[in-house]
């Protein structure tokens, strides 16, 4: 299952990370001062990946 998790890093802010099927890690977010501001940023990331083109350069 493919999934985002929510986590309070060590440096006391909250993250996200994209978990694969097979449970590597293929993405991090930034640091945010709040839960919900991750979880506003993972969602984001979610909707907008659907749209996403892949560009090769």
């Amino acid at each position: 299952m493919v999934r985002f998790e929510i986590y309070l890093s060590k440096g006391n802010d909250y993250r996200w990370r994209l978990v694969a099927a097979n449970n590597e890690i293929v993405a991090v977010s930034e640091g945010y001062e709040t839960k919900q501001g991750a979880m506003t940023s993972a969602r984001r990331v979610q909707q907008l990946a659907q749209i996403a083109q892949i560009k090769e350069l």
